[in-house]
């Protein structure tokens, strides 16, 4: 009885696991987004903006990156949520905005990719004021 019970433990403890966030999982996700954005203590702006403390950050706001009129005028702040809505199609999310990506649709790899930009929470990144 005691085995059975360990075991049904640690099958609910996989399966909640594997719902879980996953920052390593999330790092392979950013692959796709490193062709036009970077995180890291010496990121820097290229096709996109700087991606270093994102959530909290209000839309439109890095210096020196030239955003479009819709993603500056959005009124969003970044966090989980518009995030989450946004990667799914950035168009319907920020009409007029610039990124040329059509979506990630996978709520997992959503979930992942959050992790890991949280990682880069406290990296260096200029806003403008």
């Amino acid at each position: 009885m005691k085995r059975l019970v360990l075991a049904a433990l640690a099958m609910g403890l996989a399966a909640g696991n594997a719902s879980a966030q996953d920052a390593a999982a999330g790092e392979k996700v950013f692959v796709v987004c490193k062709a036009c954005h970077q995180v890291g203590d010496s990121a820097k702006n290229t096709v996109g903006p700087v991606l270093n403390g994102l959530f909290g950050r209000k839309a439109g706001t890095v210096d020196g990156y030239s955003y479009s009129a819709g993603n500056k005028s959005s009124g969003l702040t970044w966090d989980e949520a518009t995030f989450s809505d946004y990667i799914k199609d950035p168009k319907a999310k920020v009409p007029g905005t610039k990124m040329a990506y059509a979506g990630l649709k996978d709520e997992q790899k959503i979930k992942d990719l959050i992790a890991y930009l949280h990682t880069f929470d406290k990296a260096p990144v200029k806003v403008a004021q």
